[in-house]
């Protein structure tokens, strides 16, 4: 099942208000969904953003691919950023791990 971190519009007509989901990508925009990861709300003035970043971080980490939209708004929290480095760096550390046990031998 491939996850993808997008965009569930909620909210009256004409008064959008949008939840960020982990979802499978085959269903529906506003159908089934496997974690509340936030909401938007493009109304206000700043545009409210929540977001729980650690359950972003355990999705992305896990292989969830970001729309369009939902790429624009966590770029915003910089949370792709944080995504970004953990990922630049576990191979750094995996290396230094496995040369050091050589070298110390």
């Amino acid at each position: 099942m491939a996850v993808k971190i997008r965009l569930r519009r909620v909210g009256a007509k004409k008064q959008p208000s949008y939840r960020l989901v982990a979802a499978d990508e085959r269903a529906a925009r506003d159908g089934g969904f496997l974690e509340i990861l936030g909401h938007y709300n493009p109304l206000t003035e700043p545009a409210t953003i929540k977001v729980k970043e650690d359950r972003v971080l355990y999705w992305l980490g896990q292989g969830a691919q970001t729309s369009a939209a939902a790429a624009k708004i966590l770029g915003k929290t910089s949370v792709l950023e944080r995504h970004a480095q953990t990922k630049k760096n576990k191979p750094a550390e995996a290396g230094g791990e496995s040369e050091a046990p050589e070298g110390g031998e």
